[in-house]
């Protein structure tokens, strides 16, 4: 009766899957111990229900719950996919699913860029008395030196946009059935957003500024550090879709986990290529360069 009902309908029906409750519950504990657990470093309190939640573990709790739930969701996924449920109308609801991700991550980022062109367009307002305090009414602030773009971060553009060619070579090869051009793509891709990762971690060791010293390093850290973290991320979800290519997986006719990730990928570079002009070259224009 079950395969009469899917032959006749083009969607399916499951079981109740207790991911989305245990995401929501992992989520919860993530922000809250989150919360206790800054308040844990400086020494603080923080108390919810009557509960002191100063402390890391909770954090560290939601942390492993969140992680669960994302291995094993995606697992359920991938068997769904391999059982044929995956049907045309799911296909699309899933893509929909994933642009709508990508929409809220730009977003995201519109908020860290919004910080920076606030403070860079207006580092003299009135109204913003400490501002000026620290800022000394110019862009880039008094007494920073900034990283030359031309060096660590243009070799960074430069490597994120091959690995955009490399990525795009491995989707077109899936597509015309070439299987070892599709695992070579994903490698090459794979190693330069490490490669990405490592240029990135060097930058930040020896860049002029901390996080603490202006208004200048905190947005600089904060846009580039979560595009780092998005390429890592970016990075994972590819590392994934090799072990699946080595396994066999992936059709030219049905391949939504590598499709999303190539589209999660390019996002990655185009927001890296904001970040370039934007806050390496147009954000420290006129500002003296760190040597060394």
């Amino acid at each position: 009766m079950a395969q009469a009902h899917q032959k006749n309908h083009d969607y399916h029906i499951i079981d109740p899957s207790p991911w989305p409750l245990l995401a929501a519950i992992g989520a919860f504990l993530l922000t809250f111990g989150g919360v206790g657990y800054m308040r844990y470093l400086s020494g603080g309190s923080f108390e919810l229900f009557g509960l002191e939640l100063a402390h890391p573990w909770l954090f560290y709790i939601g942390l492993a719950i969140i992680l669960y739930t994302m291995v094993g969701w995606w697992s359920d996924t991938i068997k769904e996919a391999h059982e044929g449920h995956h049907t045309r109308v799911v296909s699309l609801h899933l893509r929909y699913g994933m642009i709508m991700f990508i929409a809220s991550e730009v977003m995201f980022f519109v908020a860290w860029f919004w910080a920076f062109f606030d403070a860079s367009l207006f580092p003299h307002e009135a109204i913003q008395a400490s501002r000026v305090e620290f800022t000394g009414g110019q862009w880039p602030p008094k007494g920073i030196e900034v990283l030359d773009p031309w060096h660590l971060p243009l070799y960074n553009t430069i490597i994120l946009l091959l690995s955009g060619t490399t990525v795009t070579w491995a989707h077109h090869a899936l597509l015309h059935g070439d299987r070892r051009g599709l695992i070579s793509g994903l490698t090459l891709t794979v190693l330069l957003g490490m490669l990405f990762s490592f240029v990135q971690g060097y930058e930040y060791v020896h860049a002029p500024f901390t996080f603490k010293d202006s208004i200048y390093g905190s947005t600089f850290f904060m846009a580039t550090g979560f595009h780092g973290f998005h390429v890592l991320v970016g990075t994972i979800f590819l590392i994934v879709c090799l072990l699946r290519a080595l396994k066999g997986d992936f059709t030219p006719k049905q391949h939504f986990g590598f499709e999303a990730a190539a589209w999660y990928w390019h996002f990655v570079d185009v927001v890296w290529l904001f970040l370039f002009f934007s806050i390496y070259i147009w954000g420290g224009w006129g500002a003296p360069l760190a040597h060394g």
